[in-house]
């Protein structure tokens, strides 16, 4: 997708990023922030790392990049020599990582848990640049946004649950949209929360493009 460029990233001619990622949240997000990009869903890799799901509450972070960068890498494979971007949302409460409901009864339970409580949102990011100095490794980093919700009743859960929000998104709520009303406050970046964390996006792309600029004049 073409329009204004961000002057805040120093784009070559020509450049373009490659989305990794079904949401579209997150598309609309790098649209608004100026960079150029192109949507290339990955496979089902998150059903891969499923399994390690239990034992990753200990290292949430860790466990949100491992998917992030499984996603860019499972693109990268198929567009080699471009710049690709990974992500994953999880939402953390008691330890427990709250993912995408798979129903309405597990939806209005993640929402039962969340009503009246403050919880952690992780978004976590891996760009691969397949033509920098070492196009096989990402970069990764994730950034963490703390989330208040008012209290709710059991029916407004269901009122909501209705509206089909909830049903793709980890911790069965959007903060962009009706579930906006839920949140009494939130503690860092909003954007994170959305599922695309800008300011860290915008420092890891002037990162790997110095790199892959600092590379090209060695040699």
């Amino acid at each position: 997708m073409s329009g204004p460029v961000s002057p805040f990233v120093p784009w070559l001619a020509g450049e373009e990023l490659v989305l990794a990622s079904r949401s579209p949240r997150r598309a609309e997000l790098l649209q608004v922030a100026g960079i150029p990009f192109t949507v290339v869903p990955p496979g089902d890799v998150e059903a891969l790392h499923a399994p390690r799901l239990q034992a990753a509450s200990a290292h949430p972070g860790a466990y949100a990049e491992a998917l992030a960068a499984a996603k860019a890498k499972d693109v990268a494979g198929g567009h080699p020599g471009r710049l690709v971007l990974g992500a994953d949302t999880i939402v953390l409460l008691d330890d427990d990582i709250l993912e995408k409901p798979a129903d309405e009864d597990e939806a209005f339970r993640l929402l039962s848990r969340l009503a009246g409580r403050r919880h952690t949102v992780i978004t976590s990011l891996a760009l691969v640049d397949g033509a920098g100095p070492d196009p096989d490794e990402p970069l990764v980093a994730h950034e963490r946004t703390g989330v208040e919700f008012l209290p709710l009743d059991p029916g407004q859960i269901r009122e909501y649950i209705a509206t089909g929000e909830p049903m793709d998104k980890a911790g069965a709520y959007g903060i962009q949209g009706y579930g906006a009303l839920m949140v009494a406050g939130i503690e860092g970046c909003y954007f994170n929360v959305m599922g695309l964390p800008l300011a860290r996006l915008g420092a890891m792309l002037r990162a790997v493009l110095a790199a892959r600029g600092g590379a090209q004049e060695k040699a």
